[in-house]
């Protein structure tokens, strides 16, 4: 009736929860110890921008002249109507049609 599971699988998943929350529960201990003020904490601060720029710029890259036009339409309508939902439909209906129509 239910689908046996081997013990292997149960081991590595039960290994990544821990190590996944023990990185969690570690990160949260060492926040206390970092410096609210100076240079580190700019870094830390500018963290996850960075991050997010590293994982989309090389899907505009990717997507070419299109991928250009879809990230400049996207800012423009986050900045003009501070619909971040609105604007993620636009940026993706740009490359949707763009990949439709083989532009």
């Amino acid at each position: 009736m239910f689908p046996v599971i081997e013990n292997q699988v149960l081991l590595a998943v039960g290994l990544a929860a821990i190590v996944t929350y023990s990185l969690r529960l570690g990160g949260l201990l060492l926040a206390t110890h970092f410096p609210r003020a100076g240079r580190f904490r700019q870094g830390m601060d500018a963290l996850p921008g960075a991050l997010l720029f590293s994982l989309v710029i090389p899907a505009i890259v990717t997507e070419g002249l299109w991928g250009v036009l879809a990230t400049i339409l996207t800012a423009v309508v986050v900045l003009r109507s501070r619909n971040t939902l609105a604007a993620m439909l636009v940026g993706m209906l740009v490359i949707y049609f763009a990949r439709q129509f083989e532009l």
